[in-house]
């Protein structure tokens, strides 16, 4: 597996923490206070936005965990489409605002059987249509009782950057970071029908901390 970023922030956002607040004081330097404070206040909410805190994970052996932070949009049995997995699932998805940690993590411990990373179009990330139509990395994840969980991180009208620090064969912990997506996003479970899901549209949930179902 990649380096994982267990900093204050994550190292995708140095670049737009730091250069706004550079150019912010050098514009302010010379008088230019408008365009200086804009690009100041743009850094201080990059720092907030790529913030990266740690999480308590459930020891609950069978426990799914939720891989993001945000809302729960949609709980529904659904077929996917592509190789994975081929059979009736249940699907939670998961919408993050601009104002979510961006940080996703793995919703149980398991083997990283396949990524497979599709280019696609950005349509606003809470719409149905996202969740086909636009660009994505599908993580298919099997745990040691040999259940798969196919993982789906999604971007959305603003987030066009999707960060994996997973390979295909790694072997990792429930919690764990694996990557992120910048500037507003869904992540989405595909599960077996057998899981006995414990969260409902509406819901707000944290990742690596909120339970999100129990495996068989």
């Amino acid at each position: 597996m990649k380096k994982v970023d267990d900093g204050y922030i994550v190292k995708e956002g140095y670049p737009f923490c730091i250069i706004p607040t550079i150019a912010g004081f050098i514009l302010l330097a010379v008088h230019w206070f408008v365009a200086g404070a804009v690009l100041l206040a743009f850094g201080l909410f990059c720092l907030y936005f790529f913030r990266n805190p740690d999480r308590r994970v459930p020891q609950e052996p069978r426990a799914v965990i939720a891989p993001a932070d945000g809302k729960v949009i949609q709980v529904d049995p659904a077929y996917h489409e592509e190789r994975f997995m081929g059979t009736l699932t249940q699907k939670v998805s998961i919408f993050m605002n601009l104002f979510d940690v961006h940080v996703n993590r793995f919703p149980a411990s398991c083997t990283v059987r396949s990524i497979k990373y599709n280019t696609g179009r950005f349509f606003s990330a809470n719409l149905d249509k996202a969740s086909r139509e636009n660009e994505h990395n599908a993580l298919l994840l099997e745990t040691p009782c040999g259940e798969k969980i196919l993982m789906i991180q999604i971007a959305g009208v603003i987030a066009r950057r999707i960060a994996c620090w997973a390979d295909e064969g790694d072997t990792v912990e429930a919690g764990q970071r694996l990557g992120l997506i910048r500037f507003g996003s869904r992540v989405e479970l595909f599960l077996s029908p057998r899981c006995r899901l414990v969260v409902r549209p509406g819901d707000r949930v944290r990742a690596g901390e909120t339970v999100v179902g129990y495996l068989p």
